[in-house]
C-alpha cells in the first residue's frame, strides 16, 4: 500500500515538472531489452534491462500488462517463467532536468511449450506370446535427449535409451521422458502406452485371384493376418522348403507364367528381431495350361478387297479345349465389336475400313492368345480394262478378246458383251452412249474370250466386266474397244477426202456416211487418243448434211473412224494419221484383193512436184524412186505390212498398214470353169464353121440353118464376184482370156436346152451358150490329126433365139458324131 502511494506521488511530481518544462526540454525514450533472447519455456528464468541514454542516475520503474509495477534503482530485473509472463514496459525519472523519459516500447513475454515425449510400439496391434517387443521415446524438436523409461509411475531399471526391447509377457503400462542441457532442458513425461497380449500363436490365410490360368497370364497370391507389421514369406510345393520368395506386402504376384509354374503354394508372416513366424497357411492349387490361339481369316481370302464387297472375319480358337468362347476384334487401336459369334461381317466395305485387324478370345477374366494381324486392303470400285487383239479383222481369223481387273486381284468371272444403240431399260453403259448384249457363253472363269467370225464381219464394239462373291460383287464395265473392219460395208460407206489415211497437220479433211441401203440415223464415230467421241461436235469438227469437216486438223485427229446407225450397223473403219513432220505417205484407204494395182505416193508438204523418196516396207528399203511414188501392179498377200517413204534430209512419213486380201479359192474354180467353156465354145463354132463351108463345097442340097452371131470377142469376162466398191486397180486374172486351141478334129454332141433365158446375164452385151456333149475318141493320143478332107464331120445343128431385157442370146445345138473308116466307105453322105 505503501509502494503504491509512493508510486502516485512520484508520477505526481513528475506531471508537475513536466508542466513547467520548457518547450525546448527533449525527453529521452527508454528501451527494454530481454535475455535470454528466443524461445521462451516454462521453467526458463528471464532477465529485463531498461537502457535510457545520455544519463546515469535513473530510478527505473517497470510496468506490467500497462500496470504499475517495482521500481528499481538497478536497469535489471528478472523474472520466472511460466508465472511472470506477460507484456513489459520500463520508464526512469531523476532529480535534475529532464527529470522524466519516455516510457519504452511495450515487450510481450510468450511461453512456447515443451517438447511432448510419446512412445511408439513395434510391431503394433495385438502382441503374441513369446514375441520380442521394441519400444521407442520420441520427443520433437531436439535430439540431444537423455531418457528416461517408467513402468506405471516407476522407473525403468534398465539401461536409459530412445528405444528399449522387452518380451511380449512383460506387459504393463509404459511411458517415457527426456531431459538435455541445453534449452528446453526437459521434456514431459510422455502418456501411457499399454502392451496387451494374446495367448495364441496367430494364423495365416492364402487366396488367390485365378486359380485357373493360361501361360503367360498373371496371378496374384494374397496372404492375410490378423495384426500388423509383418513380412510375408511364400512357399512352393512344400511349406517347409525355403521361401521362393519374401515380400513386404501381403500380395505376390507371378507374371507371364508358364506351365511349370502350376502347383500348390502356401504363405506365412513373420515380424520383429529375432523374427516371430505366424502358422503356415493352407495351400492354394494353381494350374496353368498352354493359352489357346486365336487365328483371324478373311472371307473370301483375297488380297485385295473393293469397296461395296462383302468381307467376313472368322476367328477360331484353337486349343483349350473349350468353346463356349466370347470374341472381340480389334484395329489397333480400338476394339470395334465384342461379339458372342465366332464371325464378324462387313457389308458393305468402304476404303475407311483398311486396316490391321486382330482377334482374341475372352471368357470372363480369361484371354486367348490374339491373333496375328490380318491386313484388309480395300480400294475404289474397280473398272475393268477389255483388250482386243486383233482390233482390225482378217477374214477367217479368229479375235481374242481379253478382260484385266487389278492384277492383285484373283476370284473373278468375266462377263462379255457386244455394244447396241442405246435402249433405255437396257444394260447400258454409264454414259448412255451404248447398250449392252450378251455374248454366247456370256460367263466365263478366264479373262479371255475367243470370237471365230463366220464370215465377212463388219466394224463391232465390245465390253466386259467382271464379278466375285456371292452375292456377286462387279466392277464397273470396261470402256468399249472395238474390232475395226475396213471392208466396205453394203449399207454404208466412209468416204475421206483427200482419199487417204495419213494427213498433213493444220490441213482440212472431210468424211462422209454414205447410205446406201435404207437404214437411217448415222453418226460419225471415232476412237481416239481421250477414248470413244460421238457425232460430228463443235470441239472438232462442223456438219454439212451428211459429210463432217475438219477445217484444221491437229496430232488429236488421231485415230480411228466409223460410221454406225441407231439400228446398230456400222461401216467401214478406217485408221487416221495427223502427222506433224513435212513427210506423208499416200496408201489405199480400204483393204486390197491379190492381184489388184497399188500405187504408193510420198507426198512433201511445200513441193507439189514429185521428188526423190525411198519406200521401206516393215522397216526395210524396198525400193527408190525418182518420182515419188511407188507401183506394185498386182499385189500379193506377201505385199501386206507396214509401209513408211522418205525423203533424202526432208523427213519420213509415218508407217501406214496395207491389208490385202486373198481371193477366195470358189472364185478361181469359176475363172477356170468360164475359160474352159470358153475354149469348147470356139471349138464348136470353128467346127460348124468348117462343116458348113464343106457342104457348101460339095453342094449335096443339105440344107442348114444359118446361126447369125454379133462379133463377140473370144475371151472370158471378168470375175463378177470381184468387189465393186475397191478404188483399187483390177486383179491379173481380171479381163478377157483369149481361146487357144489347137488343130485337132473335136466330135462332141451339142444339145440344146430351152432354160438360157433365166440364165442370161443383165448388161449391154451379147451371150452365146451352148450346151456341149463330149463322146469318147476312139483315136489314140499318139496319131496324127486326120485331114479334114479325109475325115468329114457329120453334125446335126438347131438354132434359137431368146431375148433378155437389152440381150440378145443366140443358141445352137449341134450334134457331132465321129464315124469310123468303114462306115465312111460305105456311105459318103454327111446328112
Amino acid at each position: 500500500m505503501e509502494n503504491t502511494l509512493l508510486c502516485g506521488l512520484l508520477l505526481l511530481s513528475i506531471l508537475i515538472y513536466c508542466g513547467h518544462c520548457d518547450e525546448d526540454d527533449v525527453q529521452p525514450r527508454a528501451t527494454l531489452r530481454i535475455s535470454p533472447q528466443g524461445l521462451l519455456y516454462s521453467g526458463d528464468t528471464v532477465t529485463l534491462q531498461c537502457d535510457i541514454p545520455d544519463y546515469t542516475d535513473w530510478t527505473y520503474y517497470w510496468y506490467i500488462n500497462n500496470q504499475p509495477g517495482s521500481s528499481t534503482h538497478g536497469k535489471t530485473i528478472t523474472i520466472s517463467l511460466p508465472d511472470q509472463a506477460g507484456q513489459y514496459q520500463c520508464l526512469g525519472t531523476r532529480r535534475d532536468r529532464p527529470q522524466n523519459s519516455q516510457r519504452s516500447k511495450a515487450f510481450s513475454i510468450q511461453l512456447t511449450a515443451l517438447p511432448t515425449a510419446s512412445v511408439s510400439i513395434s510391431p503394433q496391434g495385438l502382441l503374441y506370446p513369446g514375441e520380442t517387443v521394441s519400444m521407442q521415446c520420441d520427443i520433437s524438436d531436439y535430439t540431444d535427449w537423455t531418457y528416461s523409461w517408467y513402468i506405471g509411475n516407476n522407473l525403468h531399471s534398465g539401461t536409459p535409451g530412445k528405444t528399449i526391447t522387452t518380451l511380449s509377457n512383460r506387459a504393463g503400462q509404459y511411458r517415457c521422458a527426456g531431459v538435455r542441457t541445453g534449452r528446453p532442458q526437459w521434456s514431459p513425461v510422455s502418456v501411457f502406452l499399454p502392451i496387451r497380449v494374446t495367448d495364441y500363436q496367430p494364423s495365416t490365410t492364402l487366396t488367390s485371384d485365378k486359380e485357373n490360368l493360361f501361360t503367360g497370364d498373371s496371378v496374384t497370391l494374397s496372404c492375410t493376418v490378423e495384426s500388423s507389421g509383418w513380412k510375408f514369406y511364400w512357399y512352393r510345393h512344400r511349406p517347409d522348403s525355403i521361401p521362393v520368395t519374401t515380400t513386404s506386402g501381403y500380395s505376390y504376384t507371378l507374371s507371364g507364367v508358364s506351365v511349370s509354374d502350376g502347383g500348390q503354394y502356401w504363405c506365412r508372416a513373420g515380424r520383429g528381431d529375432p523374427v516371430y513366424y505366424t502358422l503356415y497357411s493352407d495351400p492354394v492349387q494353381i494350374h496353368v495350361t498352354e493359352r489357346p490361339v486365336a487365328v483371324l481369316t478373311l472371307q473370301p481370302n483375297w488380297t485385295q478387297i473393293f469397296s461395296g464387297e462383302t468381307v467376313t472375319m472368322r476367328c477360331d480358337i484353337q486349343g483349350g479345349g473349350d468353346t463356349d468362347w466370347n470374341y472381340r476384334y480389334k484395329t489397333s487401336p480400338l476394339v470395334i465389336l465384342f461379339n458372342t459369334k465366332t464371325e464378324y461381317r462387313i457389308s458393305p466395305v468402304y476404303m475407311s475400313n483398311s486396316g490391321s485387324y486382330t482377334c482374341e478370345g475372352v471368357k470372363g477374366n480369361k484371354f486367348s492368345k490374339t491373333s496375328d494381324d490380318v491386313q484388309l486392303n480395300v480400294s475404289g470400285k474397280p473398272k475393268a480394262v477389255l483388250s482386243i487383239s486383233p482390233q482390225w479383222l482378217n477374214p477367217g481369223d479368229s479375235v481374242s478378246l481379253s478382260c484385266e481387273v487389278d492384277k492383285t486381284s484373283t476370284g473373278w468371272r468375266f462377263s462379255w458383251y457386244r455394244t447396241v444403240p442405246y435402249r433405255a431399260g437396257s444394260p447400258s453403259l454409264s454414259d448412255k452412249s451404248y447398250s449392252l448384249q450378251p455374248l454366247s457363253d456370256n460367263v466365263t472363269s478366264e479373262d479371255s474370250y475367243t470370237l471365230i467370225p463366220a464370215g465377212p464381219t463388219p466394224t463391232e464394239g465390245y465390253v466386259c466386266r467382271a464379278g466375285r462373291g456371292d452375292p456377286v460383287y462387279y466392277t464397273l464395265y470396261s470402256q468399249p474397244q472395238f474390232l475395226w473392219s475396213g471392208d466396205l460395208q453394203p449399207s454404208v460407206s466412209l468416204r475421206i477426202s483427200p482419199n487417204r489415211t495419213q494427213h498433213f497437220r493444220s490441213t482440212s479433211l472431210s468424211l462422209s456416211c454414205e447410205e446406201k441401203g435404207n437404214s437411217t440415223g448415222w453418226r460419225l464415230m471415232r476412237y481416239t487418243e481421250r477414248g470413244v467421241e460421238s457425232g460430228c461436235v463443235s470441239n472438232w469438227g462442223s456438219i454439212t448434211g451428211s459429210t463432217c469437216t475438219i477445217r484444221s486438223t491437229y496430232i488429236g485427229d488421231s485415230g480411228v473412224y466409223w460410221c454406225e446407225s441407231g439400228s446398230g450397223e456400222y461401216s467401214n473403219a478406217v485408221n487416221i494419221t495427223v502427222h506433224a513432220g513435212d513427210v506423208i505417205l499416200e496408201s489405199p484407204v480400204h483393204p486390197l484383193n491379190e492381184g489388184d494395182s497399188v500405187t504408193l505416193r510420198c507426198k512433201y508438204r511445200t513441193t507439189s512436184s514429185n521428188i526423190k523418196a525411198d519406200f521401206y516396207k516393215d522397216g526395210i528399203l524396198i525400193k527408190n524412186e525418182t518420182s515419188g511414188e511407188m507401183t506394185i501392179p498386182a499385189v500379193s498377200k506377201s505385199d501386206e505390212g507396214f509401209y513408211t517413204c522418205k525423203y533424202p534430209d526432208k523427213g519420213e512419213s509415218p508407217e501406214s498398214w496395207m491389208t490385202v486380201r486373198a481371193v477366195a479359192p470358189g472364185s478361181s474354180t469359176l475363172v477356170l470353169v468360164g475359160v474352159v467353156v470358153g475354149l469348147v465354145v470356139a471349138g464348136v463354132l470353128l467346127v460348124i464353121l468348117l462343116v458348113l463351108l464343106w457342104s457348101f463345097k460339095n453342094g449335096k442340097g443339105s440344107s442348114f440353118n444359118r446361126i447369125f452371131l454379133h462379133p463377140q470377142p473370144q475371151c472370158t469376162n471378168q470375175d463378177p464376184q470381184q468387189d465393186q466398191g475397191s478404188t483399187q486397180g483390177q486383179a491379173p486374172d481380171a479381163g478377157y482370156t483369149c481361146l487357144q486351141h489347137g488343130g485337132v478334129h473335136i466330135y462332141d454332141t451339142i444339145i440344146p436346152s430351152d432354160n438360157y433365158n433365166n440364165d442370161a446375164a443383165v448388161g449391154p452385151s451379147l451371150v452365146t451358150y451352148a450346151q456341149i456333149q463330149l463322146k469318147k475318141l476312139d483315136k489314140k493320143k499318139n496319131e496324127k490329126p486326120a485331114d479334114p478332107k479325109g475325115s468329114p464331120v457329120y453334125s446335126e445343128v438347131k438354132t434359137g433365139k431368146a431375148t433378155t431385157g437389152p440381150v440378145d442370146v443366140t443358141y445352137a445345138e449341134v450334134v457331132l458324131q465321129k464315124k469310123n473308116k468303114a462306115k465312111k466307105k460305105r456311105n459318103n453322105n454327111p446328112t
